[in-house]
């Protein structure tokens, strides 16, 4: 019966299919936990309050956390599919392809282009810096 059982799921985890489903679902479920933590759409009500500022056609206070809750749900949706769909693409490739030996990962992808992209952040206010020094 062990033993049986823990064929099937060393079966089940062999399978490139149920491996991508997997893998995109848990980037998924990540990317909106992740999101649920970092972003607060209470705070960011209340400090645009405090500080009386608004969102242009939306009453302050309640409305405003609402619709926050909203659009960033609506954002988190697109960004996570996004995100699901670079992780699992090496998969994708390899059954579009027949190559077995795809060296980089969703992962290794989803690292590459997130340090290029802060690096190309930090070249852009270094240079901005810069600018300002010369004046």
């Amino acid at each position: 019966m062990v033993a049986s059982s823990a064929k099937f799921i060393t079966d089940l985890f062999a399978n490139q299919v149920f491996y991508g489903f997997a893998y995109f679902l848990l980037v998924v479920l990540f990317t909106y936990f992740y999101t649920s933590v970092v972003f607060k759409p209470d705070q960011i009500s209340e400090n645009l309050q405090k500080q009386s500022g608004y969102v242009p056609g939306i009453r302050p206070g309640t409305e405003t956390r609402e619709y926050l809750k909203a659009i960033i749900t609506r954002i988190t949706l697109f960004g996570a599919v996004f995100l699901g769909v670079i992780a699992v693409l090496p998969f994708i490739v390899q059954s579009i392809t027949h190559i077995d030996t795809i060296v980089l990962g969703g992962t290794g992808i989803l690292i590459i282009v997130s340090v290029v992209v802060e690096t190309m952040r930090q070249l852009e206010s270094q240079i901005i810096m810069h600018t300002y020094d010369t004046y």
